[in-house]
């Protein structure tokens, strides 16, 4: 059987591994110079960084896929506990260093707001009741198959979903446990992590800090585009063959299912075919669907943006931690600028990654790489303009307003906008993570993994299920591959 797999991201690596390793012809079609999509890199002036994810979390799904692939250890990354897990710094100039052990997270937290441990504490449990109940239902199974969702050992799990906490909103869920408004904030913050609004989101979505606080967030040494030269060259290594500069122009049917892709005006033959593509973009620009039923697709709201800045900086600033968040002072106001007037935020949170702190050979002697990222409107017509100098601008004046002034100190700027985000990378209007989770039902409106309509297409990635974030992108492609296989073995038997 041959699977050709449009995009060469953590998506599509992951699915391409599963594929070869099962033993099947694999060929990718990636239009970028290189693999890892959105998790690229950038090396310029003597600094080096990560222009995507910085963060890992769920390092079981990496090392599942490594027994996959039987990874030897040469082949494997190095994965480094990160301590503190990110060092936040609020409005009224308060800091908090988010521990990596729970007892030392505790206990910062009882410095910062007396009496909030024991909320901390129990917030920690019902986020990991959540994961508990969701986990192998929404993130390790495909929704496509509804019999598998529905068997008999799921039952229960399915009989006490009223448990996952899916009427309320992220904010409404974490404001019942904190009366502290920076923490509020502090973990309403989670819901950016698949692009989506706390105070619209479904409190589902509070899982996350369960994943990152007791499962552990993780630095991939040398950079997390580390990961993506280790699954290509596993990749390669179990036969599967790139093609890289090779945009798709659309997929090919016959008697009612894909039989193949056309790039570069060449039609290339396929049993299956999947897109670690933009879920939207797929069905949308490549698919050969109707007209109404492309309207489905192109009425889901994607996830918000972002706008990125990667300044190498002269000189070391004790402040800052590796992983760092300049909160705003009106949260529910930035995201009302973000989901609803779709604008860039006046008051924007800003997040700066410094793997330079990790790796010391990522900024020259007495410098620091930062990668800096503010949540952005996707883009619309009226908002495509809006000026990058004025973000600069307040960017800037949110990290003097911390007491860290680099204006001066910064020596080299790359710039990643939506519109680069779109054009690369042909994310749907920008976004970057797909869809966001902003209704009640996000979880069953999010693309599936198989696309019944159309047999032999089947889609992976942060837009797909089970979602954003590296581990779910890689757990994705996992799934579109489970799925592949799954076909392939009932043709045979038919």
């Amino acid at each position: 059987m041959t699977v050709r797999i449009i995009g060469a991201g953590l998506g599509g690596l992951s699915a391409a591994i599963h594929c070869a390793a099962a033993g099947h012809e694999v060929v990718v079609h990636e239009r970028g110079p290189g693999p890892g999509g959105k998790a690229s890199e950038v090396q310029e002036s003597g600094f080096r960084f990560d222009t995507g994810p910085s963060l890992l979390t769920m390092p079981f799904v990496l090392e599942q896929l490594y027994e996959v692939a039987d990874a030897t250890q040469a082949e494997r990354v190095e994965l480094l506990p990160v301590d503190p897990i990110c060092r936040y710094h609020f409005a009224d100039g308060s800091v908090l260093d988010a521990a990596a052990d729970e007892e030392a997270l505790l206990a910062q937290v009882r410095a910062f707001a007396p009496g909030e441990d024991e909320a901390l504490r129990r917030f920690l449990d019902y986020s990991q009741r959540i994961y508990e109940l969701t986990s192998d239902i929404f993130l390790f199974n495909s929704l496509s198959d509804l019999k598998k969702l529905l068997r008999l050992r799921n039952v229960p799990t399915l009989l006490r979903l009223p448990q996952i906490d899916a009427f309320r909103t992220v904010h409404e869920g974490v404001a019942s446990f904190f009366h502290d408004t920076r923490l509020r904030q502090l973990f309403d913050r989670y819901a950016t992590y698949n692009g989506s609004n706390p105070y619209r989101a479904p409190a589902t979505l509070n899982i996350i800090p369960y994943v990152e606080y007791r499962l552990g967030g993780f630095y991939v040494r040398g950079g997390m585009y580390a990961l993506v030269r280790s699954l290509h060259a596993i990749a390669g290594r179990l036969g599967v063959r790139f093609h890289f500069d090779s945009d798709v122009e659309g997929l090919e049917t016959g008697d009612g299912r894909v039989r193949g892709l056309r790039a570069a005006g060449v039609f290339h033959p396929a049993d299956a075919v999947i897109s670690n593509a933009d879920a939207v973009y797929t069905m949308t620009q490549l698919a050969p669907i109707s007209d109404r039923a492309k309207q489905k697709y192109e009425k889901l709201e994607p996830s918000c943006s972002g706008l990125v800045f990667l300044w190498g900086v002269r000189g070391v600033r004790d402040t800052l931690a590796h992983h760092n968040i300049f909160f705003s002072e009106n949260y529910r106001e930035e995201f009302e600028d973000i989901f609803t007037r779709l604008r860039a935020p006046e008051d924007p949170t800003v997040y700066v990654s410094i793997t330079s702190r990790a790796d010391s050979d990522h900024a020259p002697a007495g410098h620091e790489n930062w990668f800096v990222l503010v949540n952005m409107p996707y883009l619309t017509e009226s908002n495509r303009e809006d000026s990058i100098r004025g973000m600069r601008d307040r960017i800037l004046e949110r990290l003097r307003r911390a007491g860290v002034d680099i204006e001066e100190d910064i020596v080299h700027e790359s710039v990643v906008t939506p519109e680069d985000l779109e054009k690369r990378y042909n994310a749907n209007r920008g976004s970057i993570y797909g869809i966001s989770s902003n209704a009640r039902n996000a979880a069953f409106l999010r693309p599936r993994n198989r696309i019944r309509s159309l047999p032999g297409l089947y889609l992976c990635g942060g837009a797909a299920h089970p979602g954003g974030g590296v581990p779910l992108v890689m757990l994705s492609g996992r799934l579109a591959a489970d799925a592949v296989l799954a076909d392939a073995r009932d043709r045979s038997r038919g």
